[in-house]
């Protein structure tokens, strides 16, 4: 069996991961409520449901997707299924099977006809290293070391992509960079390393130091350093790639949680109008569950509150660009939240 460590050990392997101990999530009154459970288990039933039977989700253009697949496999776990053990443990290890089938000797997880590889190719690793995490491989068998196999090469692949301002975009060669292309790249090794894979301290170190110089004064986010404007969905990002790094308690962050709150709370109808909304609630929620306090207690119930009452009768939530299992994963990370299963999440 490969070697396991605790999550919260990796923290004592690099300055800038151990500028402190952890974040100070505490759980707030009635963090699941009623509604929020039944929403949950409808939706994991519709997302079971629409896999496919090479094991993989999405429909339309992103049928057959690495992303959408590893997403809905996280969407899955959050509710405590494993490869072949739990309610959807089966899923699970098919939707395994699939994302290892489409992971190259180069080290890229990517379908055929991926648009934007990176992209796929962080939410897979991060896959992969939230299951290794969760099982610490296993035993010895093959599937585990494909895993393993899969995690490690995905892992050097970040890892000599990235460019030399300290981030990532959609191809896997380190000319550009992006700050919602990085965030995937670093959540993956941050689950690598939770997992006991070792991580180069200085790939870290760039990426933060890349996210930080894409913060404007008004505390939002810019896409890339040349661009200019904030977004919600983006600083959201930016937030979570600093405390993916271990960092918790810092100006930067707080700036951005302030720009979150103060421009896209759910419930007021400004987040509902982007068209990246699933992917802003995703990091935003991780954002404010790190951040935990003042920042949590705002930001959970008015997400949950709001996904709730956006869910379709079917069981699940549309996204308008990527499709039904796309958006009924994201929204399922988000509500299982609290659950706190995923090794990603817990401190």
């Amino acid at each position: 069996m490969k070697p396991l460590v605790l999550a919260f050990l990796i923290l004592t392997a690099s300055p800038t991961l151990a500028q402190n101990t952890g974040a100070q999530n505490k759980a707030i009154e009635n963090e699941i409520t009623p509604d929020s459970d039944r929403a949950v288990e409808r939706g994991l039933a519709a997302l079971a449901s629409s896999q496919a039977d090479n094991g993989s989700f999405g429909e339309g253009r992103y049928a057959n997707n690495v992303a959408v697949t590893s997403l809905a496999c996280l969407a899955l776990m959050a509710d405590g299924n494993l490869p072949g053990r739990g309610t959807y443990g089966e899923n699970v290890r098919r939707g395994l099977e699939f994302v290892l089938d489409n992971a190259s000797q180069s080290g890229l997880i990517a379908g055929d006809a991926a648009n934007g590889p990176m992209y796929g190719h962080g939410f897979a690793a991060l896959f992969l290293g939230e299951v290794y995490g969760s099982t610490g491989g296993g035993a010895d068998s093959p599937l585990a070391d494909r895993t393993y196999e899969a995690l490690v090469k995905a892992i050097r692949l970040i890892e000599r992509t990235q460019n030399e301002e300290g981030g990532w975009r959609y191809n896997p060669l380190p000319n550009e960079a992006d700050v919602s292309v990085t965030i995937c790249q670093v959540m993956a090794l941050r689950s690598a390393r939770n997992a006991g894979i070792e991580v180069s301290k200085d790939t870290i170190d760039r990426a933060v130091r890349y996210v930080r110089e894409c913060q404007n004064p008004d505390g939002g986010f810019r896409y890339q350093l040349r661009t200019r404007d904030s977004a919600w969905p983006r600083t959201a990002a930016g937030v979570a790639t600093i405390q993916y790094a271990g960092i918790y308690d810092d100006k930067a962050l707080d700036a951005g949680l302030e720009f979150l709150i103060r421009t896209s709370l759910p419930g007021q109808g400004n987040a509902r109008r982007s068209p990246h909304y699933f992917y802003g609630m995703y990091y935003a929620v991780q954002a404010t569950y790190l951040a935990g306090g003042k920042w949590w207690k705002a930001w959970w119930p008015a997400t949950r509150d709001e996904l709730v009452a956006t869910q379709r009768q079917d069981g699940f939530w549309e996204d308008r660009g990527v499709g039904k299992s796309y958006g009924t994963a994201m929204a399922l990370i988000v509500l299982q939240m609290p659950k706190r299963y995923l090794p990603i999440f817990q401190k």
